[in-house]
Parts: C-alpha cells; sequence; structure tokens
C-alpha cells in the first residue's frame, strides 16, 4: 500500500479517539481564561490608573527582553497560517458532512491559541514600549509570507513538527514569564506563564497523537521523525522580516537575542529531543523494517551529536537594532 494511503488508514483508525483527546487535553470556553482577566478593564473608572500601573511596571524591562516579547507576540499572530496548514493535512477533513474529530481539534486548538496573541498585542500596546506599527507590519508579513516547515501534508511529520514546537514555545514564555517576574512585573510574569501551560497541554496532546501512531504504523512513524530531525525543525516564524525587509532577515538577529538572553537555546533544541525519545521509548519499538532501525539509531544518536556542535556555537554579542524597539525600550 502507497505510504498516502497508509497514513489515511491510520488517521482514520485513531480518529474516534480525538474527542477524548479534547477531552483531556482542551480547556471548555467557559472555563479557560481570557485576555481581559489580565488586563486593564476599560469598563472600569479605574482602567486608565491601571494602565498608568502596568505601564510604571514595564519600566524595568531591557532591550533584549522587549525585542523577544514582541517576536513570541508576533509569532502567536500568526496563527492563520498555522491553522491553514494544519486544516490540510492529510486526514484532517473539514469538508465531510458531520466534519471529522481530527477537523474540530485544528478548530478548537486554534481557538485556545488565538487567546495568546491577543493578550500579548494588548499588553505590549498598553506598555507604550514597543513600535507597535512596525509590530503590525511585520505580523502582516509574516502571514503573508507563509511558512514552510518541512512536513508537506503528511500527518506524521506535522505531528513531530507540533509535538516540539509546543514544548520550545512553552519554554520560551515561561522563562519570560520568569524574567518579568524577577524585574517585579506580577502581571506580565502570571500572564506569560499561564500561557506556557496552555503550551505545555498542547504539547501533551501532540506527543500523544504521535504515541498513538507509533502503535499503528511504527516504521512510518520512525522514518517520519527522523525525516523531520533531519530538516531539522524550524521555527514558524523563520520566515520573520521588518518592514521594508525581505522573508527571513529579521529571524536570525531574534534568534540571537533569544539565545542571548537564554530564553531558548541550542541546549534547549536537545533538550526536547530528548525527551521526545524517550517518552515514545524509541528504543523499545518493535517491528521495524531494515529502514525504520537505522531512522532509529540515527535518532537515538543525534542528541549526542548535537551536543558536540553546540559547544562550538558562537553568538554575536553585538545587539542588532530592531525596529519594534528603542536601544533602550521606550520610543
Amino acid at each position: 500500500m502507497a505510504t498516502k494511503n497508509i497514513r489515511l488508514e491510520v488517521m482514520r483508525a485513531i480518529e474516534p479517539r480525538v474527542t477524548g483527546f479534547m477531552n483531556d487535553f482542551l480547556i471548555p470556553v467557559e472555563d479557560i481564561w481570557q485576555p481581559t482577566d489580565f488586563l486593564p478593564d476599560s469598563q472600569s473608572d479605574g482602567f486608565l490608573e491601571e494602565v498608568k500601573e502596568l505601564r510604571g511596571e514595564s519600566q524595568e524591562l531591557g532591550y533584549d527582553f522587549w525585542v523577544t516579547m514582541v517576536a513570541d507576540t508576533i509569532t502567536e499572530e500568526a496563527l492563520p497560517t498555522y491553522e491553514s496548514w494544519l486544516m490540510d493535512v492529510e486526514g484532517i477533513d473539514q469538508h465531510a458532512e458531520n466534519k471529522n474529530g481530527w477537523s474540530k481539534w485544528v478548530r478548537a486548538w486554534t481557538a485556545e491559541e488565538n487567546r495568546h496573541g491577543d493578550v500579548l498585542n494588548k499588553y505590549l500596546y498598553l506598555s507604550g514600549r514597543v513600535n507597535m506599527r512596525e509590530i503590525e507590519m511585520t505580523t502582516q508579513h509574516l502571514i503573508s509570507d507563509g511558512f514552510d516547515i518541512g512536513t508537506d501534508r503528511d500527518p506524521y511529520k506535522n505531528f513531530v513538527y507540533t509535538s516540539f514546537q509546543e514544548l520550545a514555545t512553552n519554554i520560551s514564555h515561561k522563562r519570560v514569564g520568569q524574567m518579568a517576574k524577577k524585574k517585579g512585573n506580577a502581571l506580565l510574569g502570571k500572564m506569560c506563564t499561564i500561557i506556557a501551560g496552555d503550551e505545555m497541554r498542547h504539547h501533551l496532546a501532540y506527543r500523544e497523537f504521535v504515541k498513538t501512531i507509533f502503535g499503528e504504523d511504527p516504521s512510518g512513524m520512525m522514518l517520519a521523525f527522523a525525516d523531520m530531525m533531519k530538516k531539522k525543525i524550524v521555527m514558524p516564524a523563520h520566515f520573520l522580516r521588518e518592514s521594508g525587509g525581505s522573508a527571513g532577515t529579521a529571524f536570525e538577529n531574534f534568534s540571537n537575542c533569544a539565545q542571548r538572553l537564554g530564553v531558548y537555546t541550542a541546549m534547549d533544541y536537545i533538550d526536547i529531543l530528548k525527551k521526545l525519545n524517550a517518552y515514545w521509548q524509541l528504543d523499545a519499538v518493535r517491528a521495524l523494517n531494515d529502514e525504520a532501525q537505522k531512522a532509529r539509531d540515527y535518532l537515538l544518536k543525534l542528541p549526542e551529536r548535537l551536543e558536540r556542535i553546540a559547544t562550538r556555537m558562537q553568538f554575536p554579542e553585538d545587539t542588532y537594532r530592531f525596529k519594534w524597539v528603542e536601544a533602550n525600550g521606550m520610543l
């Protein structure tokens, strides 16, 4: 049977379980937090005082911090790209008469993720610490440029990607929150921490999807995992650009900033791979064909190989000046 047909059969076989995954890993709309829970109440007579307090708390946060906050926000706000990409994955059928469980998952996941960019954007706007028009242009460019994460329409590869990426965003948001809290910004610290919690739940879900597929098609899943790691997991904002720039020109500078600040590093990338290898128990997977066996060997040896490379990596100390943020964090 052709690879594509096997993928579809497996997706159909797992589809009845998706409702259970949604119950386990998503939160009903009425119960989950909303952006206004963390922002000044615009209906309150004390709204302007609350905004003034928010702006005051944000003054202690430095240039690299704001660049990272902006890039995290823009990445979250490019959600239309991610939803449209996932809706096109093989086995996710949004056109069936009753829709299928996979398309319901993607929409519900999108709805939860949408709150992240919403609350971060409003915080940035109220803080007065960044150039919102430049940020808005970058966001529009990122959505317009789309992305290519190397997964094509393959559900196996897409679920490897999301398993990895959701944990990466959990790490980034959590550390940004810790830095904000350390500087006395309790509100922003709590906001980023609870966003990180959402990302962790989503990571656990996609991680479970892959584990389930390993049980149905171990060789196919192993080969897909190895293929994604050979290509490297690129960040969803890898086409990031500023106004007047070309696609991708801003991403490397942002990555250097995040590495310098310790928000997301090469060692984090390796640690995520180790965690996925361990949870999916690669060394215990049975019934692999010869090619998949070689793929497993590659994946088990990869963390050590990447660690050797990471120890030799160097990052520029010179701070690139983004249009989003002035050098001192103030306009």
